[in-house]
């Protein structure tokens, strides 16, 4: 499966395979970002799996700098996936991503089912 854009709730969601290139960086969002342009999307779904091991850790700036190069092109990223466990090991963690899923800048969602009823509401 590639990266593919979708249609949820009347959005354009760009919807990316999980077996893509890790984004590591900010630098590697940049790919996204052009395709979610060329599509048309302001959503970026991004399975758990394709970033980088320490992109949970917030102590290394990984999370900051890829969100922060998606707001830069006024595209939204959602992150979708499971991240229990590690928010369960991480109160920092765990209050960032409630802080994050009140605002409009980047989601966590457990999957896309998920982001398709946070994009009706």
């Amino acid at each position: 499966m590639t990266d593919l854009p979708q249609d949820l709730q009347g959005t354009r969601v760009l919807v990316c395979a999980a077996e893509g290139p890790p984004l590591t960086g900010d630098q590697d969002a940049v790919p996204l970002i052009g395709l979610a342009w060329e599509h048309g999307a302001r959503v970026v779904a991004i399975p758990l799996g394709r970033l980088a091991p320490g992109f949970l850790t917030l102590a290394t700036g990984q999370a900051g700098a890829i969100i922060q190069k998606f707001a830069n092109y006024q595209l939204r990223p959602v992150i979708v996936g499971d991240v229990s466990a590690w928010t369960a090991g991480s109160g920092a963690l765990r209050d960032f991503i409630y802080e994050a899923n009140r605002g409009q800048v980047v989601w966590f969602v457990d999957d896309l089912a998920a982001l398709e009823r946070r994009l009706a509401a």
